[in-house]
């Protein structure tokens, strides 16, 4: 494993330890709640109706998971780097008895069979982990069956420019949109690099991959909100989250 990486993934497992010690309250929201918000659902529903078999890289918690489940998905399988995060998220699921599985894995490289999926679903702070997005998107591309979906729910590229000021929106002058990538300071910290990228690499990505682009959309509300923090960036000037569908031909 790159020392890049390695570093980057023990970060994401210390970081992964709040979904263990979090373990009751997130299997609360995953049995009575939705991890997904309006906005995806509103993309996810017409494909959901068919049941899919879906697979969600860089699972996490696993809480998005579940909600697929609820909302129609066959079944999901989770990849995600963290030990710590899959762990918790299977044995949620076992909790559940919803139809819920982890691989542990770096990516891209997920070890699944061509084809494999009607769906598959990342984002939430995903992307940022990912060196080589064309990469990334060969190997979504080879785990979908044909006329099926790529969808993304992820932080805008322009979040990491914002500061969380609470007076008015600022631009961090030690970021840049075009740089290649910056040091988390934030969460999960510990020195985590994160990779930049803009909108229209992430798209182009896609396109270059083969997938064809169905839907585009950029939103105000941030997908995540740590506690204690008030931000004016976050009330509705500028783009935090973005949403892409994708679909790959017959």
């Amino acid at each position: 494993m790159d020392p890049e990486i390695r570093r980057n993934r023990t970060a994401w497992e210390d970081a992964s330890e709040k979904h263990v010690r979090e373990y009751h309250q997130l299997l609360d929201r995953a049995r009575h709640g939705s991890a997904l918000f309006p906005q995806e659902l509103a993309l996810l529903r017409p494909l959901l109706r068919s049941s899919p078999t879906v697979v969600h890289l860089q699972s996490g918690h696993g809480l998005d998971d579940a909600a697929l489940v609820h909302a129609g998905a066959r079944s999901v399988v989770g990849v995600d780097f963290s030990s710590v995060a899959a762990t918790a998220a299977g044995r949620r699921a076992g909790a559940l008895r919803i139809p819920c599985r982890y691989v542990i894995a770096e990516l891209p490289g997920a070890p699944l069979r061509d084809g494999c999926a009607d769906l598959v679903y990342t984002g939430k702070g995903a992307l940022i982990w990912i060196p080589d997005l064309a990469v990334w998107a060969r190997d979504v591309a080879r785990l979908l069956r044909p006329a099926g979906h790529l969808f993304v729910y992820e932080s805008h590229p322009a979040v990491p420019l914002w500061s969380w000021d609470s007076d008015e929106p600022r631009i961090r002058p030690d970021r840049g949109y075009f740089a290649r990538s910056h040091v988390n300071d934030t969460f999960p910290a510990n020195g985590a690099r994160e990779w930049q990228r803009t909108l229209g690499e992430i798209v182009n990505a896609v396109l270059a991959a083969g997938l064809e682009l169905r839907h585009l959309a950029e939103f105000a509300e941030p997908f995540w909100r740590p506690d204690g923090v008030t931000a004016a960036a976050w009330q509705g000037q500028l783009p935090n989250t973005f949403a892409l569908l994708a679909r790959k031909g017959c």
